[in-house]
């Protein structure tokens, strides 16, 4: 039998799945094999846009296979076009094979890789990306066929795999979607407390940053007399004026000033010394 035979108006072409193809194949318009000969032959991009067109009900179908709550369908449909084209533009019209049959499985191929790829919030691996949609078909047909939330014994044999790798897998799932720091965390469904996750979250600890002032300043104190020491504690340790320093240690406020400058200029001078390394 010929390609041309298949295609014909008694032969109605049937895609994997059971996807009929479109009526517009079995009307009085060109062959898929005319429009692939012109496309291929004459470089007629008309041919190639009838092609399309007329496969585009089978790319929506494929995609509504795949429809998800929280996939938009738009987008899927989007996805399975881009994979009808890439079928329309590497099939071989020489093999006598019926499009509908290598177009299926490059769409569905498209589709997969989108979901894959583009629709994960944290990348897992590809072969736990793979189990967990096969596990979230199986748990839907096994959800229908019993009315209950299947066991994960039951679930790995519907998959063919172990328990230990379905609940990897369902785990992984968790990757999916990633929740907003900013989204509100309500007590109480349709409750909104003002609050959100991020309010929950840790704050900036300033306790840090004084600890590593305070570890890079011990050695450097070493070079300070203890009464200069003593001065830079009540100057910037206790918010001492001065004055009040002078008044504390029995010196002039000038000689305070003094001792200030000498102490900071030989902890400066070590800071240096300590930067510049061996």
């Amino acid at each position: 039998m010929t390609a041309d035979s298949q295609q014909s108006p008694s032969h109605p072409t049937r895609s994997h799945g059971g996807d009929h193809a479109p009526a517009g194949q079995q009307g009085d318009g060109p062959t898929d094999v005319a429009l692939f000969a012109r496309m291929h032959g004459d470089g007629d991009q008309r041919a190639r846009e009838a092609l399309i067109e007329r496969y585009l009900p089978l790319a929506r179908r494929l995609a509504r296979r795949y429809q998800r709550t929280e996939e938009p369908m738009d987008d899927l449909v989007q996805v399975a076009s881009l994979g009808l084209i890439k079928a329309v533009d590497r099939f071989d019209a020489g093999r006598e094979i019926l499009f509908s049959s290598y177009a299926v499985p490059t769409i569905l191929g498209e589709l997969k890789r989108h979901f894959r790829d583009r629709t994960w919030s944290v990348r897992v691996p590809r072969d736990l990306q793979e189990l967990a949609l096969r596990i979230d078909q199986a748990v839907s047909a096994l959800s229908a066929n019993s009315g209950r939330a299947p066991a994960v014994v039951e679930i790995a044999e519907a998959v063919g795999v172990s328990e230990e790798r379905v609940l990897d897998a369902m785990e992984a799932a968790g990757a999916y979607h990633a929740g907003s720091l900013d989204a509100p965390r309500g007590s109480r469904q349709g409750e909104d407390s003002g609050e959100t996750l991020a309010d929950s979250l840790g704050a900036d600890e300033s306790g840090f940053e004084r600890a590593e002032d305070r570890a890079t300043l011990e050695p450097l104190l070493a070079h300070v007399s203890a009464r200069e020491r003593l001065v830079l504690q009540m100057r910037f340790a206790e918010g001492m004026t001065q004055a009040e320093i002078g008044d504390r240690i029995g010196v002039s406020q000038m000689q305070v000033s003094r001792l200030i400058r000498q102490a900071l200029a030989r902890l400066r001078a070590g800071l240096e010394d300590q930067s510049a390394g061996p």
